[in-house]
């Protein structure tokens, strides 16, 4: 046999009001004791268990500690004194879209937490009608004028279960925000920064064309003098163009760096411009240990956590509809067919009791309510474990980056100072006519090359820097106070 096509209605039992009985004025006080002592239903929120290190490989001194996603993070972009930088920083904070969107959704959850808490208040709703009605019989007047209240007992704890939710959301919604912004401003200040390293690559390379063009003519006066043959000279003319055309092309890698920061800042491309300058912002130092305290607050996980809290009081609302509903409902007012006699005593009527309604049947839907409802609660444990193995991740390596970037450093410092010197030697000799030039413009190259990879793995151990300082939650400032704590 086949399923019907249509599931079955439920049916709601319900007691009807009482109209001015006796018997309702003392089921009233009972049912209110019987409302704030009842139980919420559904399971307490536990936090899931982790699996986590005690400690970082890459630094020693983790330990394991609570969430602190509410620690004042500060303004850690600051850690790398550059007043331009706190001044754009400053301006990403009053118009940047993607702050405003997250900004409007926190509002959004902040209004549904709102809706909860009234729940728990009585519902008043009062009005007026005057009707006129015809029939065989003649026309007939009628004039109303009601005033009604009814309140829902928390008895099952649905009502309680469900701020729980919302204010968890809401939460989950803050932290949201606040992730928003940590990324807004990193990717603002990762931009910034690998903007300034551009321009100490252009700063370079003007330099470099400098000496190339110095090179050419001295290759071009020794060729005339019959010292050098032609291809030193078509030599020095392929470098020059060379790295002429390298040039060129950080001009637009500037370009679209500026027009990324004026994104972030809400501003259109065109609209901003920043005058170039020599030298690197500073590169943060690490502090001799790092807590394990600065990593639970990240918003992203202290977001996913509140998700779990959210989900698992859904549980308890998806199993309150098991119970019956009660609302204490009161009403009165004034019902005449004469407009002169309407508002007096004989046209009075009024109605109070309690009114109990249930689901008899439905074809198994609250069941499958509840599953859901358990389902989405495994499904954000799962989330929230994920995000907290993200983390770690995260710190790890850039923790491990920026070791590894500061022993690469020293060596590249020495092999630029050995390729200076190759090329000053180089140098000597072609002007003394012991070597050709192709022996100088290989030279040139690996000083060159070697003086623009530093400049890249600078650039790298700043942006390195940003991504740590994030993926820590904020920077590491207030730590003394932290650990005082």
């Amino acid at each position: 046999m086949t399923a019907p096509v249509h599931a079955p209605r439920p049916a709601r039992a319900s007691l009807p009001a009482l109209d001015g009985r006796l018997p309702a004025r003392r089921l009233l006080p009972a049912l209110l004791v019987l409302a704030l002592t009842g139980c919420a239903i559904g399971p307490d929120y536990r936090r899931p268990a982790l699996d986590t290190p005690a400690q970082f490989r890459a630094v020693e001194g983790w330990k394991a500690a609570a969430p602190a996603d509410a620690i004042e993070r500060g303004a850690w972009w600051e850690l790398y004194g550059d007043a331009e930088l706190n001044a754009l920083i400053c301006r990403l904070e009053d118009s940047n879209q993607s702050l405003a969107a997250a900004e409007a959704a926190w509002r959004q959850a902040r209004a549904l937490a709102r809706g909860a808490r009234a729940a728990f208040l009585p519902t008043l709703d009062g009005g007026a009608a005057a009707s006129r009605s015809g029939s065989a019989e003649g026309v007939a007047k009628s004039y109303d004028a009601s005033l009604g209240a009814s309140w829902e007992p928390d008895v099952w704890g649905k009502l309680r279960r469900q701020l729980e939710a919302d204010e968890a959301g809401l939460a989950a919604s803050a932290a949201d925000l606040a992730a928003v912004r940590l990324s807004q401003q990193a990717e603002l200040v990762q931009s910034y920064l690998q903007l300034r390293v551009v321009d100490e690559q252009i700063r370079l390379l003007d330099a470099t064309l400098e000496a190339y063009r110095r090179s050419l003519r001295l290759s071009d006066n020794q060729y005339r003098a019959g010292l050098v043959p032609k291809s030193d000279v078509t030599q020095a003319q392929t470098q020059l163009k060379s790295t002429e055309a390298q040039r060129i092309d950080l001009d637009y890698q500037r370009a679209q760096l500026e027009h990324a920061i004026a994104v972030l800042l809400g501003a259109s491309p065109a609209s901003l411009r920043l005058a170039a300058r020599d030298g690197l912002p500073a590169l943060p130092g690490l502090p001799p240990a790092l807590p394990s305290s600065l990593l639970e607050r990240r918003p992203d996980v202290a977001g996913a956590e509140r998700r779990v809290i959210a989900a698992n009081a859904e549980i308890g609302v998806a199993r309150a509809a098991w119970f019956p509903d009660l609302t204490l409902s009161a009403s009165g007012g004034y019902r005449s067919a004469q407009l002169a006699e309407w508002i007096s005593a004989p046209n009075r009527f009024w109605s109070i009791g309690p009114q109990f309604a249930m689901t008899l049947f439905d074809g198994g839907r609250i069941r499958a309510g509840v599953e859901q409802a358990e389902a989405r609660y495994d499904e954000t444990v799962a989330d929230y474990r994920q995000s907290v193995l993200d983390a770690l991740r995260e710190v790890e390596d850039r923790l491990v980056q920026l070791a590894v970037a500061e022993r690469e450093a020293d060596a590249r410092r020495a092999a630029l100072d050995a390729a200076r010197e190759s090329l000053r030697l180089i140098d000597n000799q072609y002007r003394a006519g012991t070597v050709d030039y192709l022996s100088v413009a290989s030279a040139q190259t690996a000083a060159l090359s070697s003086e623009r990879s530093l400049l890249d793995l600078q650039g790298s151990r700043l942006i390195a820097s940003v991504q740590l300082i994030a993926a820590l939650g904020g920077g590491w400032q207030g730590l003394e106070a932290s650990a005082g704590e």
